[in-house]
Order: structure tokens, then sequence, then C-alpha cells
């Protein structure tokens, strides 16, 4: 662990070159080392660039900050996406490796999502877990094909289902491969995402049957 890139965060080298490194990006309450039990299953191997949020509500860790549950903060959402852009800039000249593949879960996920469309060229692809759109972040970039995954729970009290299908749709207007799956299941993960983040990118970011 280390804090010498602007952000306190986990790196771990890719045992196996073929596969991507991934932008573990944490849920409200996570850390850096949160996801990486579930980055270890879905891609064995992989490199692992996993930063902590800086911010920091009623003690639980975040990545932006929220005036109340599911009122985002949106000119804080913007400096804290142009800080990680920076961070992953550093990242990737410090450790030698290529555009992420962004892993994020929740308040992670939203984030992720965020800098895509700050930042087109900062990541390989996405897994977006239960991310949302509150918020119309119109005029678009292009996103030239970017692949990204989004999984929402149709029981998800937190994120109603639709508004994630609204974000696949944002997501494709702008140009991305966008690949949206609702399972069966609430805020919290399930295996059925596991395996289905697992297959997207052992296709390369393709669609089943793609």
């Amino acid at each position: 662990m280390t804090d010498d890139l602007g952000f306190i965060h986990r790196f771990i080298p890719a045992a196996d070159k073929n596969k991507p490194t991934l932008l573990l990006l944490h849920g409200t309450g996570g850390d850096e080392n949160d996801l990486l039990p579930l980055a270890q299953r879905i891609a064995p191997g992989a490199g692992i660039l996993s930063p902590r949020g800086k911010n920091v509500e009623r003690g639980m860790v975040r990545f932006f900050r929220r005036s109340e549950e599911g009122v985002w903060d949106l000119d804080d959402l913007k400096r804290r996406t142009a800080e990680l852009g920076e961070f992953v800039k550093r990242a990737r000249a410090a450790y030698g490796i290529e555009q992420p593949v962004a892993l994020g879960y929740s308040n992670g996920a939203n984030i992720a999502w965020s800098l895509m469309l700050a930042e087109p060229d900062a990541l390989a692809g996405a897994i977006l877990m239960r991310a949302m759109l509150p918020y119309d972040p119109r005029p678009l970039p292009d996103l030239k094909s970017l692949p990204v995954l989004l999984l929402t729970g149709r029981h998800d009290a937190l994120i109603p289902s639709q508004q994630a299908g609204l974000l696949a749709a944002l997501l494709g207007e702008a140009g991305a491969e966008a690949t949206f799956e609702v399972l069966e299941a609430d805020h919290g993960l399930i295996e059925e995402d596991l395996k289905l983040a697992a297959g997207w990118l052992a296709r390369g970011g393709r669609p089943r049957g793609g």
C-alpha cells in the first residue's frame, strides 16, 4: 500500500501479461482492499490498481460527496473525477501499464463512468456494478466503441434498474459498446455478477454471442 501518487492505493503487477490491469473502485464504506477478492475471481492473474476514495461520509469512505441519499454534489464529483484521472495517468507512468479496465461497484462504478465521460481515453473499458444516472451529463464525448458492461439488480432498493438502463442507453448514445444485464438481485453482488463479468472480460469486452 502506498500514497505517493496522490491516492492511497494498492498495485499488484499482472501475473498473466495477456490480461488487462483492473482499476478497482470500491463502494461506499470500502477501501483499496475491498474488491481484491472479487477481481481475483473475475480475472485471476490480472494486474490490480486499487485506490482508496478521499471523501468520508459519516465515517464511510467514498469517491465523491453527496448531499443526501441519491443526490450528488456535482461540483465535488467533477473535482474528484479529475483527481482520479490524474492518478490513473501517474500510475500508468510509474508502473508501466496500459489503459486499465475499471471494475467499479456502486459509488465506485459511478465515478468510473464519470471518468469515462470526462476523459474518454483514460480507460480501456469498464465493468459497472450497481451504477446509477441521477442527472443528465450531456453534452457527451465520443466514447469510440469503448466496451462497457453494466450489471444491475432487479430488486435493488437503492438504484432502480431503470436508472441503470438509462445510463446504459446514454453510454450507447456516446458511442460505447454497452452491454446491459438485469440480474435477480438487490444492491449486493451475487455469483451471477462474477460469472458475467468474467465472461465479458474473457471475450475482450464483447457481448455474449458477439
